[in-house]
């Protein structure tokens, strides 16, 4: 209930936005506007909102809870705006099975109930003092994040100014999102059941090591960045250019989950002895032959 109040207030604040920079009506602009201003202006306000309700209610999860949602959103504003361009309603398409996927998985783990990431409580540790924790919701947990969400469908920008024959390169990018899809989903049932026998007492260690487990410590996240990787894809099909300035949503996921990587490992050592060793003999985000 608070998360869909949550998202009234941004719609709100967007349409206040949308109205104050257009200087006319929010159907106006949107019929007439850049996409990318849209999108930009949408961006602002969920940053600025996330920032007030994690202020208000001292829930900084608010952000975790438009992962699945706001790319899709931001997809299908360039598909639309360029009906009936094959390559965006393919990507559009894609990206929201991807977005109905997370959100199934986030909402049966009780994400839109209020639960709050639990790594934030173990950076609040290091990071104690009051006004610069707010310093961090602002700059890393809200805008940062939302600044992602956009960066993330740039490739569909790329689409949007480009060309709209479909080659070989995005049937390529499309059959590897759909592996890499699978892949993810079998990963979280994996996982799911696991934590679920694990409420029972019916597992040895508290952590996986076993199915997709056995060769990646983290194999869901290896196929999240993957899957951003060949959205990039696309606008390398698009632009002809095989680097340009939008893979730079894909290359900041990467280091963002490198970075969560850590802090969740840094738990999971700390709470469970035997980790280290599994973390010495399975690698850690790419899937490889165990170790011994």
């Amino acid at each position: 209930m608070k998360f869909i109040l949550f998202l009234m207030i941004s719609a709100a604040s967007a349409g206040v936005t949308i109205t104050s920079w257009s200087m006319g009506s929010p159907a106006s602009f949107l019929a007439n506007a850049d996409p990318l201003e849209i999108i930009a202006l949408v961006a602002a306000s969920l940053a600025a909102t996330s920032f007030i309700a994690g202020l208000v209610t001292g829930d900084y999860s608010y952000v975790d809870r438009l992962w699945s949602i706001v790319p899709v959103i931001y997809t299908w504003i360039f598909a639309l705006r360029k009906f009936p361009d094959a390559r965006l309603l393919v990507m559009a398409v894609l990206v929201t099975l991807w977005g109905a996927r997370l959100t199934f998985n986030f909402a049966r783990k009780g994400g839109y109930s209020g639960m709050e990431d639990y790594r934030w409580a173990e950076v609040r540790k290091v990071i104690k003092n009051r006004f610069l924790w707010q310093a961090f919701n602002l700059i890393f947990i809200s805008a940062y994040q939302n600044l992602l969400f956009v960066l993330f469908v740039m490739p569909a920008w790329m689409a949007f100014r480009y060309t709209e024959k479909i080659g070989t390169l995005d049937i390529i990018a499309a059959m590897l999102f759909l592996a890499l899809l699978g892949f993810e989903t079998l990963a979280d049932q994996q996982q799911w059941n696991f934590h679920q026998s694990k409420k029972t007492g019916g597992t040895g260690e508290g952590f996986l090591s076993s199915g997709l487990f056995r060769y990646s410590r983290h194999p869901n996240y290896f196929a999240e960045i993957s899957i951003w990787w060949t959205v990039y894809l696309f606008g390398v099909s698009a632009s002809g250019m095989w680097l340009h300035w939008s893979i730079a949503g894909a290359v900041l996921l990467t280091l963002l989950f490198h970075g969560s990587t850590v802090l969740t490992e840094k738990i999971s050592s700390r709470k469970y002895p035997s980790y280290k060793n599994y973390a010495g003999r399975t690698s850690r985000i790419i899937p490889w032959f165990p170790g011994r």
